[in-house]
């Protein structure tokens, strides 16, 4: 009899527990059907005031816009952006705390391994991609070259005596002319500074005579004839400095930017994603806002997160090679 009473009450509990378990997962599928029921924390790496900055929180309104919840842009600048892109890979995986990430996440592991998420490409997962901004090429006056092919001729004409500067080691601007150096042969100095402002300030000095640097700060030297625009780092041509050729058409196969995409934690539930890829999806395919942009030299890209972590997986191998080869170390 109390074996009988024994086994009643083993049943009797392994159907409680079974029912918590039911009512537990359809409380999250409920959950993740009706995301998102609060406001969607958006990190972003880099400082307020920015064209990084501004495009984000264009992206973020329009995003909010359909999801109907508030995205808030949160600045969380420093550190090589990992801070930013640490927290969002440790963040509980339910869709509130997302990251505009970067070619960072592709550079880092190769530069500066210590840092935090070593493996980006499985902490992290891609959402949709949000823009790009090519860089250009601008030179000072004193040097001659009018075309790129013409640069070229005149760095091998004067190796060791051209001096480019960029915003950092491992910046984004320093390896787009790393690449292109290493690709036509070049012999030049690198002029490393902390930060972009100086370094283009430097550059309408003369104190340093090329640099790579983003579409919306090259466009004011060179229309007013301080700097000369030469190409631009992307296989397109940016409107904002329609005339300029990219440097893909000298050499073939170049195409590189800086970019920023939306990622989420590792673990995301699926149905979550695909709200968030649909938003940022409506988000880049917005008319007016692509305008809007484009008039910064931000150029929007309505791809999926597929296509996003193809771009991660391609980057970290076009600049963890470039940075082994040339023997690249930060600071």
């Amino acid at each position: 009899m109390s074996d009988a009473i024994a086994r009643r009450g083993l049943l009797a509990g392994a159907a409680l527990a079974l029912s918590a378990t039911t009512l537990a997962s359809r409380r999250l599928a409920a959950q993740e059907a009706n995301f998102p029921t609060r406001p969607v924390t958006l990190i972003n790496a880099y400082p307020p005031g920015g064209v990084t900055d501004t495009a984000t929180r264009v992206l973020a309104e329009r995003m909010g816009q359909v999801l109907g919840q508030n995205v808030v842009v949160d600045n969380r600048p420093g550190g090589a952006t990992s801070p930013a892109s640490t927290a969002v890979a440790t963040a509980k995986p339910d869709g509130y705390t997302l990251l505009m990430g970067s070619p960072t996440l592709a550079i880092n592991p190769a530069l500066q391994p210590s840092l935090t998420p070593r493996a980006p490409q499985k902490e992290l997962v891609a959402v949709a991609m949000g823009y790009r901004t090519p860089m250009v090429l601008h030179l000072h006056p004193s040097v001659p070259a009018k075309t790129l092919p013409e640069f070229i001729a005149y760095v091998r004409a004067h190796p060791g005596q051209v001096n480019y500067g960029s915003s950092g080691i491992g910046a984004v601007n320093h390896l787009c002319m790393e690449l292109l150096r290493a690709r036509a042969g070049l012999d030049m100095v690198h002029v490393p500074y902390r930060g972009g402002v100086q370094a283009l300030l430097d550059l309408r000095s003369g104190r340093v005579q090329a640099m790579f640097s983003a579409a919306l700060e090259a466009a004011p030297p060179i229309t007013e004839g301080v700097t000369r625009g030469l190409a631009v780092s992307s296989a397109q041509r940016l409107a904002l400095l329609h005339d300029l050729p990219p440097v893909g058409e000298t050499l073939p196969g170049y195409d590189v930017a800086f970019w920023q995409g939306l990622f989420a934690p590792a673990g995301t539930p699926a149905p979550v994603l695909a709200k968030l890829e649909a938003a940022m999806l409506t988000a880049t395919r917005d008319p007016a806002l692509v305008q809007r942009l484009a008039t910064q030299g931000v150029a929007v890209v309505p791809e999926t997160g597929a296509q996003l972590a193809a771009l991660l997986a391609r980057d970290s191998e076009t600049w963890s090679a470039l940075i082994r080869d040339a023997g690249i170390r930060p600071d």
